[in-house]
């Protein structure tokens, strides 16, 4: 296999295995594993090859995918030769998506869940890679309904369980429709996407997601009835020990700003090779080991503990978005991830009380695309600082990391307005 032509390597290209993106640090190589899930065993052998095709980075993306950093043009074909003659990846060489789907990890195994996201979504993920013109950063929400709840993932199509067997779709975040039975919610999703593709092959330039739809063409992708939107629900643990069927457990361990060492995916994987365990890949950028016994899971979450690896529900770092930044990414004009360690010590009293931080090394927001209570977007190694919005909102100031420090502290200015905010947003 030869290096990929510069063309498949453009800036903003949605990267995969086949298909990386160029970076600081070399290339970024994204995995899709077969049915979004893995054995113990695999997840040693991925960590194994990270370091030896890589810089030994791995990365839990926004979508819940992982990506391998440091990749050259002359490891990246024995890389991608062992990847799909193992099994590790499970990818396709159109054009469109590779993976749409977004679902809890623990999808299908979750006692609280109203419908079976797991199953759902395994169909979706086949019924798409049928269907051309859809975007490649399509994004679809399987959420079950249960204490797992997805609410803040921002996507195309929402597919929400709202009573047991029956869920509510909704278009673009902005138009729930429904209700529609567990059976059914295929075909609808299928019927929307369909005219959605339609409509976006007669104008390609200016339809390139279903929030680009105007009201009443996005009201006609599908044929449900308009409905209310369900009430929102608690925000969920992300970490920690959870209760599956079948008196089984789970846990689930967070990569502190969604980034780790492949050592250390090599002894958590290690530690439970011998059990029945299956992993699954969390949106809040966290493993989830499936399927063991309560001691297994306790013995687990320990040793990810000691490994510096995010275990509790309160930790501060679970609140922050955070991009490589420089020098890793060539696009970043800020060390996002190292700065964000630093400022996230400094708001621990905010990130504690549900302030959510955002830093990001560009406008392009590849960690984390919507709105955050405080945003920070990299220029010229400052930081604009950007309260309760997105990377392309307007900021009320551009500071350096010290000036941004002493602003975040007790008494002054952006700590006061995040205080407040945090205040009003409880008080709703």
């Amino acid at each position: 296999m030869s290096a990929l032509p510069e063309e498949t390597l453009r800036r903003g290209w949605c990267p995969s295995t086949l298909r990386p993106m160029e970076t600081g640090d070399g290339w970024l190589v994204r995995l899709h594993p077969p049915d979004a899930k893995l054995t113990p065993a695999q997840l040693r052998r991925i960590a194994a090859l990270a370091a030896e095709h890589g810089n030994g980075l791995v990365e839990i993306s926004a979508r819940a995918n992982l990506q391998l950093r440091g990749v050259t043009a002359e490891s990246h074909p024995r890389l991608v030769e062992r990847l799909l003659a193992e099994h590790l990846v499970d990818e396709h060489d159109g054009d469109g998506p590779q993976r749409v789907t977004l679902v809890s990890p623990l999808a299908g195994q979750d006692p609280t869940a109203m419908i079976d996201a797991a199953a759902l979504a395994l169909q979706i993920e086949q019924s798409t890679r049928a269907l051309s013109g859809l975007p490649a950063k399509l994004a679809i929400v399987v959420d079950d309904g249960s204490a797992q709840a997805l609410d803040e993932f921002p996507c195309d199509i929402r597919l929400l369980g709202i009573g047991t067997g029956t869920a509510a779709v909704c278009l673009a975040d902005r138009l729930w429709q429904g209700p529609v039975a567990e059976a059914d919610a295929i075909a609808a999703v299928e019927t929307a996407l369909r005219r959605f593709a339609a409509l976006r092959s007669a104008a390609p330039d200016h339809l390139r997601r279903l929030r680009d739809l105007p009201a009443d063409a996005l009201a006609s992708l599908t044929d449900l009835p308009a409905t209310a939107a369900p009430a929102p629900r608690r925000r969920p643990r992300r970490v920690g020990t959870f209760t599956l069927k079948g008196d089984r457990f789970a846990a689930l361990i967070g990569l502190p700003f969604g980034r780790c060492d492949a050592t250390v995916l090599d002894r958590l994987g290690a530690t439970v090779e011998t059990s029945a365990a299956d992993i699954r890949l969390s949106p809040w950028r966290a493993l989830a080991f499936r399927g063991l016994h309560h001691s297994e899971a306790e013995r687990l979450l320990a040793l990810a503990g000691d490994l510096g690896l995010i275990t509790r529900d309160d930790d501060p770092r679970l609140s922050v978005q955070a991009c490589a930044g420089s020098p890793a990414c060539s696009r970043a004009e800020a060390p996002a991830m190292a700065d964000a360690n630093v400022i996230a010590e400094a708001a621990a009293d905010l990130l504690a009380e549900g302030v959510t931080l955002h830093v990001s090394g560009c406008v392009k927001a590849c960690a984390h695309p919507a709105a955050a209570d405080l945003t920070l977007v990299g220029r010229n190694g400052r930081y604009d600082v950007v309260p309760r919005g997105t990377t392309r909102d307007k900021p009320v100031a551009t500071l350096d990391l010290s000036a941004l420090l002493t602003r975040l502290q007790p008494g002054q200015d952006i700590h006061a307005r995040l205080k407040a905010a945090r205040s009003m947003g409880s008080q709703g």
